[in-house]
This record gives structure tokens, sequence and C-alpha cells, in this order.
């Protein structure tokens, strides 16, 4: 056994590839570059807009993304304030040509905006930095304290085509457990107000691996979830990371790989019964209802514009973002960095990853594999000259130990289930060094 097989024999849950390269990788860029040269000779027709709201009404012991919780009316008013400024800059910099073919607002919570505030979001998104809603897709992150019919009733003004909301457990208890206090009552409730509003998609999250839960109590949350019939699902592993409130605790439990992996297959069973097509290693949709917003953002091809200090944007030769934190003092001084900056900063680029050629090829490489569709040889060939098979001849590893078929370009059920060890393993020295080298705050 090679050492680049080494990461393939541990824990099948080592890090969720959302992206790549990591957050962690990035470093402050000096000199900044302008965002007018990032962008110059980039695609600019058909771009995704991410919009984030760093706020939530509570914080859940196993997140760790950049928010903060119970944040006072001013902070929110100052907020929206400098996100117009922000993307009033980020407009002269890209461009009159610019058009958005995509949008979703993130967070954080972005209903934990009132109505009113909600609707000054759009303003900023459509008049000032151009997007069209209502005329694209728009996804819009919620949660079960958040989703009241007042800001449900902005949402579907809107054409919202998609609402996700964080249930995690339909359980008390194991809501409790994974650090989200919150009753069935009022998860029913939101489901409830988000059928009402008549979106047509609703994905619901729930998380396995909680304290506690067992084959019985992950079915009766499956069974809850699909009893509202959801055009998505996401399942997440539970993951304890570091300075989250989960993180804080040891979780000592020697199976828990194994309990991970068991629910993880019970749930594939229990979903490909009643209907759903797997995806991804977390994403499930109703096999019966046609995407009714065209395809899913190709995240290898397409750039992205972030809006807000926890987004990222995406070049094809550099990630950006602002800075990165995770404990609560970090993330309000990262904040309060944000809401003090001169409106001209916002014509720069702050902190990144730039990528070269073989790391756009590694990209576009893993973000295709870790889809149930696997990688498209042709497309790839096509955009780089090569087959893949030549680029990454480890793939055959894959196929060898039976997680991969057609030469390890697209993942088998055995395979898929280790997303979130394929995709380190296939994380380049270069970027697994950057990663190494960051120290989390």
């Amino acid at each position: 056994m090679t050492s680049i097989d080494t990461g393939l024999d541990g824990s099948p849950y080592q890090q969720y590839l959302y992206a790549y390269p990591h957050k962690t990788s990035y470093r402050a860029l000096r000199p900044r570059p302008l965002l007018a040269d990032v962008w110059r000779a980039e695609a600019r027709d058909a771009l995704f807009l991410y919009v984030h709201l760093p706020f939530c009404e509570m914080r859940c012991g196993f997140c760790n993304l950049f928010t903060r919780a119970n944040a006072p009316a001013d902070q929110v008013t100052a907020y929206l304030g400098q996100l117009r400024r922000q993307a009033q800059r980020v407009a002269d910099a890209l461009g009159g040509d610019t058009g958005y073919a995509r949008v979703a607002l993130g967070g954080g919570t972005p209903t934990y905006l009132t109505a009113d505030e909600l609707t000054e979001l759009f303003d900023i998104a459509t008049s000032t930095l151009g997007a069209r809603l209502p005329g694209v897709p728009l996804s819009v992150e919620t949660s079960p304290a958040t989703a009241t019919p007042d800001r449900l009733a902005v949402l579907a003004a809107h054409d919202t085509t998609r609402v996700s909301i964080g249930v995690q457990s339909f359980l008390d208890v194991e809501a409790r457990a994974a650090g989200r206090p919150q009753r069935r009552t009022e998860v029913e409730a939101a489901l409830g107000a988000i059928r009402d509003a008549r979106i047509p998609v609703l994905n619901i999250d729930l998380i396995y691996g909680i304290d506690g839960q067992t084959a019985d109590t992950w079915r009766q949350s499956l069974d809850a979830a699909l009893a509202w019939r959801p055009e998505e699902l996401y399942l997440y592993p539970l993951y304890v990371r570091p300075l989250t409130g989960l993180g804080r605790r040891a979780h000592g439990r020697a199976d828990w790989d194994a309990q991970r992996l068991a629910l993880y297959e019970q749930a594939v069973d229990a979903l490909g019964a009643a209907g759903y097509r797997q995806e991804s290693m977390r994403q499930f949709r109703r096999a019966d209802v046609p995407t009714p917003d065209g395809p899913d953002y190709c995240c290898q091809d397409d750039g992205m514009v972030g809006l807000g200090c926890g987004a990222r944007s995406y070049t094809t030769g550099l990630h950006y973002s602002f800075d990165y934190a995770v404990s609560v003092p970090e993330v309000r001084v990262v904040l309060d960095d944000y809401l003090a900056r001169p409106a001209d900063d916002f014509r720069f680029a702050e902190f990144g990853f730039a990528l070269d050629d073989t790391e756009q090829r590694r990209r576009w490489l893993l973000k295709s594999l870790l889809r149930a569709e696997g990688v498209d040889p042709v497309a790839y060939r096509a955009r780089f000259g090569r087959p893949p098979g030549e680029d990454f001849p480890e793939l055959g590893r894959l196929a060898d130990r039976g997680w991969a078929s057609d030469g390890g370009l697209r993942l088998t059920p055995a395979g898929l289930a280790r997303s979130d060890a394929v995709g380190p393993w296939l994380t380049s020295a270069q970027v697994r060094s950057a990663m190494t080298g960051y120290v989390p705050r």
C-alpha cells in the first residue's frame, strides 16, 4: 500500500469537500488585485450570485459556518447598508454586461431578517447589482423559527424557486443533543408555511450520527420528512469540528464511523424505496418531479460572485473572499471589520487562492467525481485537451477497491458513501499544505 492510499483506509468521514480549494487554504492577497482586473477576461453573462447573511437566531452545536447569533438590530441595519455599498463597487467592477443566471441567499439564515429587511435585500440584488428577480432560479435558506408567513410572502413575491430548511432531526431530544433546541411543533408549522407559500422546491436538511440516535429514531425522522413529500432532501453526517459547541466536548465513541455509515445506508435504501434519486452522498431528489429551474449550478465551469462578509467568489484562476473565522469572538472581529471598511475597499479582492492549470483540472475532476453521474470524459477532454485518466492515473485505485467504475470516473455506491474520504485523498499537496498551516480561530 502506498502512502497516498492511507487516507482511503481511514475514516469515511474526513472532510466535506463542498468547495475546492477549501477556504482554509486562502491567504491574504498582496498586493490586493482590483476586481475589475480579476474579472476582465471572464465570461460574465451567466454568473451565479451568492449573497451571505451572517445572522442566525441561535448557534447550533455542530455549526462551523460564519454566523452570529442574535445580532442587535442596529448591526443588521448596518450590514444591509454595507452590503449595498459593496454591491455597487462589485457592479462597477464587473461592468454593465454582467448577467446572473442563478441566485442563492445563504448564511447564516437569510430569513433572520424581517420581511421589510428581506425586501431591502432583494432591492440590493436587483436595483444595485442587476440580478433579475423574479426571472432566474432563486434558492433561499431558512430555519424552523424564521420560516414565517410574512417572510415567505416576500420570497414568493420574488418567485423563489427553492427553500431549504435545516430541520436536522424531527425528535426534540436529538435536536437538543446536536445543540439545536427546537420543538417538532415549530418544525411542522414552518414546513406547513413553506408549502402554503407554494414555493416549487422544498429541501429538508437532516443529520445522522447524533448522540443517542438509533436506526429506529433515524427512521422516524426520515418518515416525518417524507410525509411532506419534499422535492429534495440533504442528509449530512454529523461532524465534530474545532471551535464549535460540539467540538468543545469530546465525542468519545469508537463506533461512530460504523454508526454513521449504517445510518447512511439505511437512508439510501429508504429514500430509494420512496422514489428519490441520489445525486451525491448528501443530495436526494424526488424522481417524479422535474427540476423546475433547469440544471444544477455547474461550479466546474460557471463563475460565482459572492456578496457579503462570508461569501466566496470564483473565477477561473482565482477564488477569493474576506477573512475566515469560526469561533464566536473571531466571527465578531471579522464582521466588525467588514462593517468598518470604506466603500472603496470593495473594489479589491482580499483573501484567496490562485488556481494554476493543474489545480483547475483537479477542481473540475473533484466537483464532477463526487456527483452520482461522475466525470464526463468528453467534457473534460474538450476543456483540458487530455483524458482525465492521463492527468489522474490514481483514479484506478478507486476502481481497484470497487469504489468506482469506468476506470475511476464514476463512484459506485460504496465509493459514493465514502465521498468524504475520496475528496481529501484527491486534494493536492499544495492545498493540503495550506490547509494544514491554517490556524483555526
